[in-house]
């Protein structure tokens, strides 16, 4: 049998570099640590997603779902995150690789003899690299650096998930108040439209007039039956996000968004709030250090090409045996590594070009973002406080002079749609205003200081329009008409219409009088 007789101090230390203290397989993949970070963030708890995810999103989609409940769905069903946490196991694994060293290379070779009666040269030989060993605490410390990026990523894609619910929950419930309101503007045109036909039919109408009624009823339904196309896009676009299928359909939001609050956070405060609190931004600085850590490693070993070391034992044709260590090393004679240290150079320079350009669109998106939320909470403030009581003061005096006959019913229904039109602008406004806001928390990568605050501090509800008919005498009673009567909220318009869903017109017969008169 043959047996080595000598084995080098640096092969044994080889070996033993090889059998021991290397790290193993993250057995979480990291995925409480991004958790951890988006918790931080958001605010939002984020479950485990197992085999108990399934009856919790069922849960959850049972109650009227809100903006946290729709995060939370997406967070658990989104095959979104499963992709992140992969990408996570492919970086722990890559750590996992990082702390090992190469296999070492086993050789046999046999020679045969010319000689009669001599026997075979056998030859056995073990090598191991000892480049790997020298490298072996950089690079583990690089892959761990990057297994840190990784989860840095995996938390600023989860809480970009989280906006993109966010804006498209928003967008659905004000595309539903809108859709609302476009119903009950097409039964009012449709209403006037019969009470047309009725005074042309008594003569009282021309034939020009009873057509311009008619267009406009046309008008009417055709943007009510394109608002109802908006909101199944927007509805189909949030179950995307959600992670739901096409036939899941059981699930309905709030009725109305909340009013704007009366102030926001300055810009001034949230573009340092952002380039510290991003995520994305946390590992681009992470890749500059990482890649300056590999530039130093590449000029440190610049001149260290391929070495290997081992331990190689011969059987001679006369049966004599002769062991001993081996050593290759490469020559640095015409590569100096001169190249790889320009390579590792020149991916710092654009990594830092990164970093800079990165920092710069953050702090101007921080800063568009935030105006786009001030200027819509502007709007929607001047449209609750000047437009909004303003055509509904026109209401009120045209159905007094109605009421009087001094002005005909159809000037009643232009000036009710002037006053619905200023409906819609709202909620508009209330819609863009919370899509603006939800953008600014994905530029700020946190939640905004404002958002901290409980939710009854912006009580102030967008609600829906109240319907009746206009007096009995001139109304069709083969015909609907919604609520002329607008005057039921309060004077300081702390809650302001919009189209709640379930809003349907008044029935035939029914009254309402200007200012409550009988």
């Amino acid at each position: 049998m043959l047996r080595f007789r000598s084995i080098s101090h640096a092969t044994a230390a080889l070996a033993v570099a090889t059998l021991t203290g290397c790290a193993g397989l993250p057995s979480d993949r990291g995925v409480p640590d991004v958790q951890k970070l988006v918790a931080e963030r958001s605010g939002q708890q984020l479950d485990a997603v197992d085999a108990a995810t399934q009856p919790l999103v069922d849960k959850l989609l049972k109650a009227p779902l809100t903006v946290d409940g729709a995060v939370r769905v997406a967070l658990l069903n989104n095959p979104r995150v499963r992709h992140e946490y992969a990408r996570l196991g492919i970086a722990g694994a890559e750590v996992y690789d990082a702390g090992r060293l190469s296999n070492p290379r086993f050789s046999v070779s046999s020679l045969e003899s010319n000689v009669t009666g001599e026997v075979s040269q056998l030859g056995f030989g073990l090598v191991q690299s000892f480049t790997d060993l020298l490298l072996l605490p950089a690079r583990s410390r690089l892959a761990a650096g990057e297994f840190a990026r990784a989860k840095e990523q995996a938390g600023q894609a989860l809480l970009s998930l989280a906006a993109d619910v966010e804006i498209a929950y928003c967008n659905l419930v004000g595309l539903q108040q809108t859709a609302a309101l476009q119903r009950s503007v097409a039964t009012a045109a449709q209403a006037a439209a019969d009470l047309g036909q009725r005074f042309f039919d008594a003569g009282n109408l021309s034939a020009r007039e009873l057509a311009q009624q008619r267009a406009a009823t046309a008008t009417a339904r055709t943007r009510a039956l394109q608002a109802e196309t908006e909101v199944l896009g927007a509805r189909s676009a949030l179950n995307e996000l959600l992670g739901l299928a096409p036939d899941t359909a059981d699930w309905h939001t709030l009725a109305e968004l909340p009013a704007p609050p009366d102030h926001d956070d300055d810009a001034a405060g949230l573009i340092p709030l952002a380039l510290q609190r991003r995520l994305d931004l946390a590992a681009q600085r992470r890749e500059v250090a990482l890649l300056n850590d590999a530039l130093g490693t590449a000029r440190h070993f610049r001149y260290l090409g391929s070495v290997e070391i081992g331990a190689e034992t011969e059987r001679e044709t006369d049966r004599s045996r002769i062991t001993g260590p081996t050593l290759s090393l490469e020559l640095p004679v015409f590569n100096q590594g001169v190249g790889n240290v320009a390579r590792a150079q020149a991916l710092v320079e654009q990594a830092q070009s990164a970093l800079e350009t990165l920092q710069l669109a953050i702090a101007n998106n921080v800063r568009l973002q935030s105006q786009r939320a001030a200027a819509a909470r502007g709007r929607a403030e001047q449209l609750r406080t000047q437009l909004i009581p303003a055509r509904e003061e026109v209401v009120k005096r045209t159905q007094q002079e109605v009421s009087y006959m001094l002005e005909g019913q159809f000037r009643l229904l232009e000036v009710k749609q002037q006053e619905y039109e200023a409906y819609q602008a709202y909620i508009e406004a209330v819609r863009d205003y919370w899509v603006a806001r939800a953008e600014l928390g994905r530029e700020v990568g946190t939640r905004l200081p404002e958002a901290a605050s409980p939710p009854e501090t912006h009580a102030r509800l967008v609600q829906a329009p109240m319907t009746a008919t206009t007096p009995a005498s001139q109304t069709p009673t083969a015909t609907e008409m919604p609520d002329m009567d607008m005057h039921d909220a309060p004077s300081a318009h702390a809650s302001l219409p919009t189209a709640r869903p379930d809003t349907e017109p008044a029935k035939a017969g029914e009254q309402s009088h200007p200012g409550g008169a009988q």
